[in-house]
């Protein structure tokens, strides 16, 4: 018997779309994000409940240190005398506009430095993940399994760069803001308790969203300074066979010392400290925030006389002003050439 199989009612198979580049790196992002969660998102969140559990010990001992000094509850200001301890309603009550401002000022250097806590762990969490991220899949053999997939190198060091420069100071950032915010409502139950008006004495001559913001505005600019530290960093991740962190320390330390004991930079009119300064420092220290307050750039104009000042170098005005630099955009270069560099030495460095 002859069978008849008429192939033309049969579907064919629809070709499978080809994955965008951005898709793959969306999945690379997150795959960065869930392997190393525990450094970009909890680190810093951390950071920052310790440091409002230190406030609120903080408080409570001055509390008991308050009431322990008044004695019977007894305590003047300006010849009146106040019962149960300190009012701060009438304290303030009694305070001018220059007073007030000066108030606000300090308030809002207060919520600054309460947001720092996650910001300083910030430069610790970018500094050993940049250095260990090409590194550790190597000395646990998963490049083999990364490899096998349809992934390039440069997509895996791009998702590599792209979470140490936007990822993890956004993550760390939103945990500045937080603890900012839980500082404030701390200080809020401290007036409640002492009679005085939060909104009046700490909200409202405060300007905790404006610091808030200001600390948003730092993210593109860490993102450029922060290049070549995580540029040399990962070079040296995923060169080194062993112990990247001797290397990414040592040689910029010892070349260092090489320039400044033979006088290396007289070569070219400079001295010793434009190579510790724009060589050995950009390249080990340039991912911790706030390195770049001190370049003249950004100082430029700002009189520190009195707290509100200190937030004037974080305003987009003076901080932004350090895009227009050369030194910024040839680290930012030099940054991007030793990533380039990163990818053409992973092709072949698996250590087999």
């Amino acid at each position: 018997m002859n069978t008849h199989t008429d192939l033309g009612s049969v579907p064919a198979e629809r070709p499978r779309p080809t994955p965008h580049p951005t898709h793959r790196l969306t999945l690379l992002l997150k795959r960065e994000f869930w392997e190393h969660k525990g450094g970009f998102l909890w680190a810093p969140v951390w950071a920052g409940a310790i440091s409002l559990i230190l406030t609120l010990m903080g408080m409570i001992l001055g509390e008991v240190a308050l009431r322990r000094n008044i004695g019977d509850g007894v305590v003047k200001v300006d010849g009146q005398v106040m019962i149960n301890g300190l009012d701060l309603g009438q304290i303030t009550s009694r305070m001018d506009a220059a007073a007030i401002r000066q108030l606000a000022g300090g308030i809002d250097l207060s919520l600054l430095m309460a947001a720092l806590w996650p910001l300083i762990v910030l430069g610790f969490v970018v500094f050993f993940y940049a250095l260990g991220c090409l590194y550790d899949e190597r000395k646990d053999r998963s490049v083999l399994f990364w490899k096998s997939l349809p992934v390039s190198d440069r997509e895996t060091v791009a998702a590599k760069a792209l979470s140490a420069l936007l990822v993890a100071p956004t993550l760390a950032v939103a945990a500045a803001i937080a603890t900012l915010f839980g500082f404030l409502l701390l200080l809020s139950l401290f007036v409640l308790l002492h009679h005085g008006n939060p909104v009046a004495l700490l909200w409202g001559p405060g300007s905790p969203l404006k610091v808030a913001a200001l600390l948003l505005a730092q993210i593109p600019l860490y993102a450029a300074w922060a290049l070549p530290s995580v540029g040399w960093l990962m070079l040296c991740s995923v060169w080194a066979r062993s112990k990247p962190f001797l290397w990414a320390t040592l040689l910029p330390v010892f070349s260092g010392i090489v320039v400044s004991w033979f006088g290396l930079m007289n070569l070219f009119q400079l001295d010793s400290g434009w190579y510790w300064k724009h060589i050995v420092a950009r390249g080990l220290l340039s991912a911790f925030p706030g390195s770049w307050n001190l370049h003249p750039a950004v100082r430029n104009g700002v009189d520190v006389n009195t707290p509100s000042d200190l937030l004037d170098v974080l305003h987009p005005a003076h901080s932004w002003a350090l895009f227009g630099t050369t030194e910024l955009w040839i680290g930012a270069l030099a940054g991007l050439a030793m990533l380039l560099l990163a990818i053409r030495l992973r092709r072949w460095r698996d250590d087999n």
